[in-house]
């Protein structure tokens, strides 16, 4: 027992090390076997996230300004991972015209014009959302996005190649099926303890990870860490608006 609470702790810590700002101890001994806790790290910063929104809310301030809060606390604990991904995703694949020149794009930390679009889109788009679920008690749901969001990202990483020799998601490595169906099942189980609804949520959760990994292999040959990062933002729109 003490070996498996041990081995929990250690996963745990493993991922919110790799997907939070948090300052935690550094446990990337779990390594990418801990993906299957990455629903749980979502939890985690959507509670904070929805927690900070809350108290907006107590305090006397509109649902707008609320919204922005659990926005502005997701980004936060997150260092802007998932979006950073999104920005240079959407760089990379409408700004070069070769498989090359678009991983080159990626790699550039300068963002352009397709990536402040993106992140524009996405922000409004998850800032309305966010709004309506504040504004209608369903708080849940938010937490619930940022769970099935992470869940289906351990699914792309086994089942898509990677499309360069090095970088993000090359480095942490690939995990094993049954890691994958592991963290989609416990997002599944999370989602619907938060929002009391999880097949719709689920069916759109995987088909914006296919939608996106197939874009991804014609665009790219595989995926990397910003194609990961973006199928993070755009599966959680997509499951609140689902939800």
């Amino acid at each position: 027992m003490e070996n498996v609470l041990s081995r929990l702790r250690t996963d745990i810590l493993t991922g919110a090390g790799l997907l939070t700002r948090l300052p935690l101890p550094d446990h990337r001994s779990g390594g990418i076997g801990a993906a299957w806790c990455w629903p749980v790290i979502g939890l985690l910063v959507g509670a904070l996230a929805v927690g900070a929104g809350g108290l907006a809310i107590w305090a006397g301030l509109s649902a707008g300004v609320a919204g922005v809060i659990v926005l502005l606390v997701q980004v936060l604990l997150t260092g802007g991972l998932h979006e950073d991904g999104l920005a240079d995703t959407a760089d990379g694949f409408w700004g070069g015209w070769t498989r090359e020149r678009r991983l080159e794009i990626m790699r550039d930390s300068r963002i352009g014009s397709y990536g402040v679009i993106a992140l524009i889109l996405v922000f409004l788009a998850r800032w309305t959302l966010v709004v309506q679920a504040l504004a209608h008690g369903h708080w849940g749901v938010v937490i619930a996005a940022a769970v099935l969001s992470r869940g289906v990202l351990p699914g792309v990483m086994a089942l898509v190649p990677h499309a360069r020799s090095d970088g993000l998601s090359k480095g942490v490595g690939r995990p094993d099926r049954d890691v994958a169906a592991l963290a989609f099942v416990l997002a599944l189980g999370l989602t619907l303890v938060l929002s009391g609804s999880v097949v719709v949520a689920g069916l759109v959760a995987i088909g914006v990870a296919a939608l996106l990994s197939r874009l991804a292999l014609a665009r790219i040959g595989g995926q990397t860490g910003d194609i990961l990062g973006a199928v993070q933002v755009v599966a959680e729109i997509a499951v609140l608006m689902a939800l």
